[in-house]
Order: structure tokens, then C-alpha cells, then sequence
């Protein structure tokens, strides 16, 4: 029995009536484009958000977290208005977001555990579609897949008030196993590319920097907000209509726009369009690489993508950076970038399995010489790709 399962036991005295499990993603090309309507690739692991749960006929919601303190509780029918400010808001999200579109009155008690530290693997979106799968069916609510994709954006966006997109939700949904999802965001269609037979064998690494990661508190947003006003003032230069701030998107702005007035834009705006523009190239070349069986050329284009994050989108906190250095310099790592949105969290990289051992140990011991107090915080993970969330 798992500890989430020996928790629920514990807490409510019986054995919990169904688990719900949600995976981890990672995005090896495609970061700080999807809120823009880029195109993303991305792969579900073989870590993720479960949760023990059993409905509870009064309309209460009530969730432990094995990661966070206190025990959160709501009813479905009333959520809060705006968020708490605790763990339990993607939940409160979730269920707010859920509820517009459906009735809910079957409420839901569950323990919720994470196979892998917090920061940088979407675990945001993975515990809000595990959540939601539990409380779909207590509910006899079946949605599709993008259903499920556009109900767990609306609650990280709108109610928790990250100005995501939607590459978390889908690669955690649409994955499939030793497959690449290559998806544009603008209209949400995509391919899963297979894994080409002339390729080379691949795990997924998973470095954890020892720094804990929020969204919400990080300058995520500011960033987002930055891409934005660079993208509203393309727009002006060139003489194009424009609307709203919030639906300035980069890719309705062509690249020779870009091109045309980047030196009129301030710096830090300029830097941020870069990224976008650049990294809209990286995917594409990408996913032809993937469908060629060169991870080789894959693994380069995210160590591009990784240095982009770092010099143009400026993300990424000082041990971040020193885990990304210390990569581009192991052998065995095909490439590899920030997971997540880069403000703390990890690093992910495409390995050859070959150089497991060698990896692990040159990687922990170059980074833990540079920041000594993460003994103990920092650890890595070795994963394979998986399926998405079963519906």
C-alpha cells in the first residue's frame, strides 16, 4: 500500500474508493511560448501527483497534502471567491472552474502525494487534473481531453492567476509513451511523433536544484507581461490594429515585424521577443530532428533553448544556472535546459542510459562543490516517458 493510501487509511478509517493519478512533463523545447500561442514539444514521465479519494455525498471538499501542513476544506457548491493563498488554491481552482460548466453536489475527501520534490515539472497542473479526475467522477462527469485540458487552464489562469498557457495541461493529458507531442498552442492541434528506430537510446534526467519553486511568487508573470508590451508595441510601430493588452500575442506578429523594429523596442522587451521568436525556430527544427531519430541535434537545440532562457527570457536563480553550465559539460548528456517556468526548481536532461551512473555522480558532485548548503536538498532523478493522464 502506498503512503498516500496508508495516510487515508489513517485519517478517515477505511480504504480509499478510487486513486487518481496525474503525471509530471517536461518540455525540452518550447519554454516561455505557449502563453503567446508558440508551438511546444514535450514529453509525460513516469512521476506525477497521485491521489487516495472517496466521495463525500454532503458536497465537502476536504484534501490533505503529504508536501504541505493543514488539512483544506470547501463545498463545492460555494467555493471562496478568490484564491487563499495556500496550497489547496489549485484545488479551490479546480473545483471553481469545474463547477461553471457542470452541477457539482458530490464533494470529495482525498490525501494527494508527489512521487518527486515540488518545482519545475508542471506539479501544479499535474495535482489540478488529478484532483480533477477524482472529483469528475465522484460526479459522473466524463470529459474529453481537451475538456480536461481547458478546465485545469481556466483554474491555474483565472482563479489562481498565473498568466499560463497550455503546454503543462496538455503534455500531462494528450502524451503517449517513447512518443514526442509536438503541439501548437494557437489552435491546439499536434502530432505524436514516435521515436525513429535509427535513434539512440534516451532517459530523462531529473536535477533538483534544492530551491523550492512557486509560479505565483516567482516573476513569471512579469515576464508574460514583458513579451506582451514588446508585442503591443510591434504592433504600433507597424501600424496593425490592436485591441486589448492581455490579447497581444506574439504569434500574431510576423518574425520580419520583429525584425524590422526590435531596435526601437526598450531592452528587456527586445530580449524577451527574442526568446519567443528564437524558440518558435527551435521547436520546429526540433521536431524534424525527433522525426529523423537525431536526438543528437534535439539535445543541442535545448541546450539553445536553455541558454536562451537564461540570457533573453532572464530566468533562472544562480544554482539554476550553475546546474545548466555544469551540464553542457557532462558527457552523456545529449542537452537539456530549466524544467518549469526557470525561477528555482530543476533541471532536466536527455541522457544516454549508458552514462547513468557517471552523470548522476560528475553532475552531483560539480554542483554540490559550488553550493555546499543544498546537501541534502539537492537529488537526482532518472525517469522514462509515459502515457498521459487516463481517462
Amino acid at each position: 500500500m502506498s503512503r498516500y493510501e496508508e495516510r487515508f487509511s489513517q485519517v478517515y478509517g477505511r480504504d480509499p474508493e478510487g486513486i487518481s493519478f496525474c503525471p509530471y512533463r517536461i518540455c525540452p523545447i518550447g519554454a516561455h511560448s505557449d502563453h503567446n500561442l508558440g508551438k511546444i514539444t514535450g514529453l509525460a514521465i513516469d512521476k506525477g501527483i497521485s491521489i487516495a479519494y472517496s466521495p463525500k455525498q454532503n458536497g465537502v471538499v476536504e484534501m490533505t497534502s503529504l508536501q504541505f501542513p493543514k488539512r483544506a476544506q470547501w463545498h463545492v457548491a460555494s467555493v471562496p471567491s478568490s484564491k487563499q493563498g495556500d496550497w489547496a488554491d489549485y484545488l479551490r481552482g479546480a473545483t471553481w472552474a469545474l463547477g461553471k460548466k457542470f452541477r457539482l453536489q458530490v464533494g470529495i475527501c482525498g490525501v494527494i502525494d508527489g512521487s518527486l520534490p515540488i518545482g519545475g515539472l508542471s506539479s501544479s497542473a499535474a495535482v489540478i487534473i488529478a484532483f480533477l479526475q477524482g472529483l469528475c467522477r465522484v460526479n459522473g462527469i466524463t470529459l474529453a481531453q481537451q475538456e480536461l485540458i481547458d478546465v485545469a487552464y481556466d483554474a491555474e489562469l483565472n482563479y489562481v492567476g498565473v498568466n499560463v498557457g497550455k503546454l503543462d495541461q496538455s503534455c500531462e493529458v494528450l502524451s503517449r509513451r517513447n512518443h514526442l507531442l509536438y503541439l501548437d498552442t494557437k489552435d491546439g492541434s499536434y502530432s505524436l511523433l514516435p521515436e525513429n528506430p535509427a535513434m539512440k537510446p534516451y532517459k530523462i534526467a531529473i536535477f533538483f536544484s534544492g530551491l523550492e519553486h512557486s509560479l505565483a511568487g516567482s516573476k513569471y508573470n512579469m515576464r508574460v507581461d514583458e513579451l506582451r508590451a514588446g508585442v503591443y508595441a510591434l504592433q504600433a510601430f507597424a501600424g496593425q490594429e490592436y485591441g486589448k493588452f492581455k490579447e497581444a500575442m506574439a504569434r500574431n506578429v510576423p518574425r520580419e515585424v520583429y525584425e524590422q523594429f526590435k531596435d526601437r523596442l526598450p531592452a528587456p522587451w527586445a530580449r524577451r521577443c527574442e526568446h519567443w521568436y528564437t524558440e518558435f525556430e527551435r521547436v520546429e527544427k526540433g521536431a524534424e530532428a525527433w522525426k529523423r531519430g537525431d536526438i543528437e541535434a534535439y539535445g543541442r537545440l535545448s541546450f539553445e533553448s536553455g541558454w536562451s532562457s537564461i540570457h533573453n527570457w532572464e530566468s533562472g536563480a544562480p544554482e539554476q544556472i550553475k546546474l545548466y553550465e555544469i551540464m553542457t559539460r557532462t558527457d552523456g548528456i545529449y542537452g537539456g535546459r530549466f524544467s518549469g517556468a526557470g525561477f528555482k526548481g530543476c533541471c532536466m536532461a536527455l541522457i544516454d542510459p549508458a552514462y547513468e551512473e557517471s552523470i548522476s555522480r560528475s553532475v552531483s558532485e560539480a554542483y554540490l562543490a559550488a553550493f555546499p548548503e543544498m546537501r541534502g536538498k539537492y537529488d537526482v532523478f532518472f525517469c522514462e516517458s509515459a502515457d498521459g493522464v487516463q481517462l
